[in-house]
């Protein structure tokens, strides 16, 4: 099968290794309370080290915000005997792909960041509410 070339991945295997190293270390450590942090230290290697066409992603999310929810989740789990994990793999991937985004600060983003062109020679009436 050919390569698309539209996604890029440059990590190294040394800081994958040292990254999941520390990420499970907290993890462990905390008896998993604080696997939010070891996620969003991951999910931030991961979205520094890809690109898709050329524009890098970046990861947006808190590991403070998805805490409460992981707390929530691990109680859950707990109680149910581990039934719950079943519907807490999903959200956690639903949490990930909400929280990663292009990186606006280093280009701008074709279609979406752009400016009205107007035709030489037109003019076109400003847009109410639009600056």
């Amino acid at each position: 099968m050919a390569k698309s070339g539209r996604f890029r991945f440059d990590g190294g295997a040394a800081t994958f290794v040292g990254t999941g190293i520390l990420a499970v270390l907290i993890t462990v450590c905390t008896f998993g309370i604080c696997y939010p942090f070891a996620l969003v230290l991951r999910e931030r290697w991961r979205a520094k080290h890809s690109s898709i066409d050329g524009f890098p992603l970046v990861f947006t999310g808190s590991a403070w915000a998805l805490f409460g929810n992981w707390l929530k989740w691990l109680v859950l789990s707990i109680i149910t005997l581990g039934i719950y994990l079943f519907w807490v793999g999903p959200r956690i991937q639903q949490w990930k792909w909400e929280h990663t985004d292009f990186d606006r600060s280093r280009y701008p983003l074709p279609l979406t960041d752009f400016q009205q062109v107007q035709p030489l020679g037109y003019h076109l009436p400003p847009v109410p509410g639009r600056v």
